[in-house]
């Protein structure tokens, strides 16, 4: 009986027990935030429930009086709200990021948010919360998509920069989450030289060095004297291609996205070094966190629905799509935030899907 007293809406999901929604895609009254990134984390509340690490970043990307009220909470402090107890659980999407978990009449309901498994030294790791419904995700809800390690990816960085020593290494990756994830995987590989942003990314970098997160020597590439050959430059997907770009020495052009697995994408937009790093969970690691929370329903709030439903039929669940407006949408991850800071990963091309033969195998 969870649909009872939690239910999508015109707004967003919505908890009548407590009367607030999770993630808002327009202004509402009372909401609870799962991260920053600007699908998930919109302007205008009466007032937001968030960690302390998402309030500051809604601070500093849509200004202090973004919501009436900004209230942090840190992860498994329980609150109660309305005729339900509430609280977070990390989500290991980026730092601040978390699950939200509630509970009313016996019955526990955990929405995901983003969210992965793989560790990351940006945020806290996910944590497995076991409930009765679980709300999850599903960008990479195909079983063709299997992620790379991390140190796969930063390996072949790392090689072309040591095989093209007199040319500029370019990096697209989005502003919030994705960059910050990239340079400390960097430094934990035992790269300790500068490495230089986009003037975009340098704000929320600063961010991340002010919470905590050592991010190792970084400077804007507009600080440059010369033209950074041998060097790492991070900038958001869309300065791949801009005029921006042509100041540097003949740039190797990177993207870091769990997309790059797909050939056409990386065709399309001109990469010649596609990096598979994802911020989200691949369906191997999907499937399985499903499994591991026990919840007999699942639902699913965007993605590739109709692999996952037909999936959780054969694990002997009940699935539902959402279909959430508001869900998904950034190339960045839905504010068209590409353009600027960028966020998430890009949305899926019909050329992702199996059969097309666009699929990198891993």
């Amino acid at each position: 009986m969870i649909e009872t007293w939690l239910h999508p809406t015109a707004a967003g999901l919505y908890c009548a027990a407590g009367d607030f929604f999770i993630d808002p895609h327009r202004p509402v009254d009372r909401a609870i935030v799962t991260h920053g990134h600007s699908d998930h984390a919109r302007p205008g509340h009466g007032a937001v429930l968030a960690t302390a690490e998402t309030c500051r970043i809604v601070e500093v990307r849509h200004g202090s009086n973004a919501t009436a009220r900004l209230e942090a909470i840190a992860l498994g402090e329980r609150r109660r709200i309305g005729d339900c107890t509430v609280w977070l659980a990390p989500a290991g999407h980026i730092l601040g990021s978390a699950q939200v978990v509630i509970e009313h009449k016996g019955c526990r309901a955990v929405v995901s948010g983003d969210y992965k498994r793989r560790l990351d030294p940006t945020c806290a790791p996910f944590e497995v919360v076991a409930c009765d419904l679980f709300v999850t995700e599903a960008t990479f809800g195909l079983p063709v998509f299997r992620h790379d390690s991390d140190d796969v990816a930063i390996g072949r960085l790392l090689d072309s920069l040591d095989a093209n020593p007199d040319r500029t290494h370019l990096v697209g990756a989005y502003g919030l989450g994705k960059c910050q994830r990239m340079i400390a995987l960097l430094r934990r590989a035992g790269y300790d030289r500068t490495i230089w942003l986009h003037g975009a990314m340098v704000e929320l970098c600063a961010l991340y060095g002010a919470l905590g997160i050592d991010l190792g020597p970084l400077a804007p590439a507009t600080a440059a004297t010369g033209k950074l050959p041998g060097e790492i430059v991070i900038a958001p997907p869309s300065a791949l291609k801009d005029r921006w770009a042509r100041r540097f020495a003949d740039p190797v052009t990177a993207f870091a996205s769990g997309w790059m697995r797909v050939r056409g994408r990386a065709r399309q937009n001109g990469v010649e070094l596609p990096l598979v790093v994802s911020d989200h969970v691949d369906w191997p690691e999907l499937v399985a966190t499903i499994a591991e929370t026990g919840a007999g329903e699942i639902w699913v709030t965007h993605g590739r629905e109709q692999a996952l439903l037909r999936q959780l039929t054969l694990m002997g669940l009940t699935g539902r799509a959402l279909a959430l407006v508001g869900r998904g949408g950034e190339d960045g991850e839905s504010d068209g935030g590409a353009d600027t800071a960028g966020d998430a990963d890009s949305p899926p091309l019909d050329s992702a899907l199996p059969g097309g033969g666009e699929v990198e195998t891993p």
